[in-house]
């Protein structure tokens, strides 16, 4: 996946979540639901900020940024802060 891919899959995913927001609001989806979706959201998102980040470290190391392969939500969630 190229970065410019991975921008257009973040662009997605910040438009879904704003619409999912905005249907919260205007009392078309239950809060409950909302929380849900966003939880998955924000683990795409962090897969995507990975990915990026993990391209931008392969090609300041002289290596194909291509080799770059996202990694499990299970693994991005629990990286150290």
């Amino acid at each position: 996946m190229s970065e410019t891919d991975i921008y257009a899959k973040i662009k997605d995913l910040v438009d879904t979540e704003h619409e999912l927001r905005s249907r919260t609001e205007a009392g078309e989806l239950d809060p409950s639901e909302e929380r849900a979706q966003l939880d998955k959201l924000e683990k795409a998102l962090d897969q995507c900020w990975d990915l990026l980040r993990q391209r931008r470290a392969k090609k300041d190391a002289g290596l194909s940024p291509d080799d770059a392969e996202a990694q499990p939500v299970s693994q991005v969630e629990n990286y150290l802060q």
